[in-house]
């Protein structure tokens, strides 16, 4: 099962192109095969009949003649093995047989792969019998063989060359193969008839048969009764007449009368004239008649073979026409339909690839957009279906794009709630910090003047925040300053827009400032990733903040020692930071990321989140060259005085101070690093407390260079 679930979705992923090609390819393949198969079964019959007349021309010619003359060398050894006289005769007639042999073995190679496969087992038995040839007539020559002994060594290379023939007849034309068959029997018998004269020519040399002698004699000539007969009945009507003709004539009859007294008496006839001139004259007409006959059979092997050859050509011819208009109309029609298809798929992926995304982006950036311009019919041509399929992806698009402007509306309406309740509360935190400031110059009083820095540091976040919403609503907060701000003041700044603000080390930097239009972005950038590491870190560690000139630019390292991100979160953020997506109102837990990644965007600054060699994460801010003032613009500014508004300026000496009362922070030694890092701290000394005077002269000094500040802020204008 698991592997059929498996194909079955490999499968799915297909193509509809891929699987319009396998709808079609099957039944033409189906249909290939069962023409191809019919054709190999024609092809098969036409193939068996040009090699059975190739064999015929090559084996079948010369294997006729070679029989012919072992016959004739078995009729003279005979007389040779009885009289014990080599004579010129036979050396005549070996030499014939042997021009007859090698005619034959040329006539195997021209025959080539046809005399392979069945031919190839009697082939090999002929040309060992063959090359026996040689050892038989040297027993002959010698005297080692008897007459009926020699004999059957004759007959046995006689008996190879009739199995040969027997393999020859393999057509797959039934009628053929009768004739062929029986054409072979009269073939057969012919060899009896010459083992017959064989035998009785070495006997009347001295007028004996011998027991041995006799009996083969009675068998060959029951052997030749059997074949004729056989023969006789399986050939027809065209073939059997010359048959019936031979046998009615006076050297058949007088041959037939001689076998059977010879059968009788058991004794070779007195006189050999009667019976060499009746066998020589029947052999003779056997001999002209079974080559007639073979060429007729030839003939008509020829002929069939030609007439399925034709067969095969108009049934083939037409078949493969057939074949191949199916192909062509079926690739035709898969073509149409695939391109038909794809036209439609090309439009689908135009749709959703290109003009939905490009509207969306064009609604994100609060362009007005026509519906009815923009949602364009899909225009595609094929069949019904194809172009209902294309009406609905239509409506699809209209309801798509009509769903877009409404979200762009539902979030350029949400944008303006933050805006307008963004402003309102900005417009309310300025009145308070104003309250404050009010409310601080005319307190002396050390605890009231404590509660009255804390809500001022309350106040501060909070207004942060109202920026927050403003910015994520696409507006810029109206803060700016038209001079180069020191970065160790905007980083003080920031330090001091966050709660747990006394847990934060900013160490030296080089001197440096950022341009007054970014400043208040890049400070509410800071913020925000200081109060993130404060928040994702253990109360009782530090937050390093440093920076350095780098050649891009400006970097800003912010490093806690918190728990750190996995390398999966740390990939999402980063893309966040790199390419702010739209806000999604759901996703309020990254708001913070969401500010940095918009401010980042704003002005070309990258962030960058990363684990931090000590386990927590550090953020590294990357200010662009565009951004960084330089030295000299820096010093003509004020002197030595900062550019960042009095409070700010002022919020921020406060945060670095070196002493410490009524919740300002201490710098403290080694609390920047890890608490496994720190050395055993020392015993703590007994300061001596301040006395109440002396606590309100402090405050009263800081109130003073605070509304200091504000006057010089309020030269500078925003």
């Amino acid at each position: 099962m698991p592997p059929t679930r498996g194909w079955d979705m490999g499968s799915r992923n297909r193509s509809i192109r891929f699987k319009i090609f396998l709808l079609l390819l099957l039944p033409l393949l189906s249909l290939s095969a069962l023409w191809g198969f019919v054709l190999n079964l024609t092809m098969g019959d036409a193939q068996s009949l040009l090699r059975a007349n190739t064999l015929y021309r090559t084996l079948g010619v010369t294997s006729t003649d070679l029989g012919l003359q072992l016959q004739a060398e078995r009729v003279r050894s005979a007389e040779a093995l009885t009289t014990r006289e080599l004579d010129e005769v036979l050396g005549g007639q070996r030499a014939r047989t042997d021009q007859s042999v090698s005619q034959f073995k040329r006539a195997v190679g021209e025959a080539g792969s046809a005399a392979e496969g069945a031919l190839s087992g009697p082939l090999s038995t002929l040309t060992a019998g063959l090359d026996r040839l040689g050892s038989i007539r040297a027993d002959i020559d010698g005297g080692l063989s008897s007459r009926l002994s020699g004999l059957n060594e004759y007959n046995r290379i006689l008996d190879s060359i009739f199995m040969l023939y027997d393999h020859l007849v393999s057509v797959s034309d039934l009628t053929i193969f009768q004739q062929a068959a029986s054409l072979q029997a009269m073939g057969m018998a012919r060899e009896y008839i010459a083992r017959e004269h064989a035998l009785i020519i070495g006997a009347m040399a001295d007028q004996q048969l011998t027991g041995p002698e006799a009996a083969a004699f009675t068998e060959y000539a029951a052997s030749r009764k059997f074949l004729h007969s056989r023969g006789l009945a399986g050939l027809d009507v065209a073939l059997r007449r010359p048959y019936e003709q031979v046998f009615a004539t006076e050297p058949f009859l007088t041959f037939a009368t001689m076998e059977g007294r010879i059968i009788k008496t058991g004794a070779p006839p007195v006189v050999a004239d009667g019976w060499n001139e009746s066998v020589d004259k029947l052999t003779s007409q056997l001999d002209k008649l079974g080559f007639a006959s073979s060429e007729v059979l030839a003939a008509r092997t020829s002929e069939a073979a030609t007439a399925t050859v034709v067969k095969i050509a108009i049934a083939g011819g037409l078949g493969l026409i057939a074949v191949l208009a199916s192909i062509i109309i079926s690739v035709r029609f898969g073509r149409r339909l695939a391109a038909e298809l794809a036209g439609l798929r090309s439009a689908a992926v135009e749709l959703s690839q290109r003009r939905l995304p490009d509207i969306v982006e064009r609604l994100r950036r609060g362009e007005d957009v026509d519906v009815r311009k923009e949602a364009k019919a899909i225009k595609v041509s094929g069949s019904a279906e194809i172009i209902d399929v294309a009406r609905a992806f239509g409506s699809v698009q209209r309801t798509a794009v009509t769903a877009a402007v409404g979200q762009a509306a539902l979030r350029h309406g949400v944008g303006q709630v933050f805006l307008n309740l963004a402003r309102r509360k900005q417009g309310l935190l300025h009145r308070q910090l104003a309250l404050l400031d009010t409310m601080q110059r005319r307190t002396h009083d050390p605890d009231r003047l404590e509660e009255l820095f804390r809500l001022d540091h309350l106040t501060t976040r909070m207004r942060r925040h109202a920026e927050s919403l403003m910015i994520l609503s696409g507006s810029a907060p109206g803060r700016a300053w038209r001079k180069p701000v020191p970065v160790i003041d905007i980083v003080r700044a920031a330090v001091a827009e966050v709660e747990d603000f006394t847990r934060v080390a900013v160490e030296t930097m080089p001197v440096s400032a950022f341009d007054g239009t970014a400043a208040a972005d890049l400070t509410h950038l800071v913020a925000e990733l200081v109060e993130n590491a404060t928040i994702y870190s253990p109360p009782d560690t530090m937050v390093q903040v440093r920076g350095d000139l780098v050649s891009n630019g400006y970097a800003i390292e912010v490093e806690d020692r918190g728990l750190g991100l996995t390398a999966g979160e740390y990939a999402a953020y980063n893309a966040l930071l790199a390419a702010p997506p739209e806000f999604d109102l759901a996703d309020s837990d990254r708001l913070g990321l969401f500010v940095v990644a918009r401010l980042a965007e704003r002005h070309g600054v990258k962030v960058l989140l990363r684990r931090s060699p000590f386990g927590g994460t550090a953020a590294i801010v990357l200010v662009p060259r565009t951004i960084v003032a330089e030295q000299s613009a820096l010093e003509a500014g004020d002197d030595d005085k900062a550019a960042l508004p009095s409070r700010t300026r002022k919020k921020a000496l406060a945060v670095v101070s070196s002493g410490t009362h009524a919740g300002l922070p201490r710098r403290v030694r080694q609390s920047h690093l890890a608490p496994q890092l720190k050395e055993a701290p020392p015993e703590p000394e007994q300061q001596a407390e301040r006395s109440p005077e002396e606590v309100r002269d402090l405050f009263s000094a800081f109130q003073r260079g605070t509304q200091r500040a504000r006057e010089e802020a309020s030269e500078e204008g925003p």
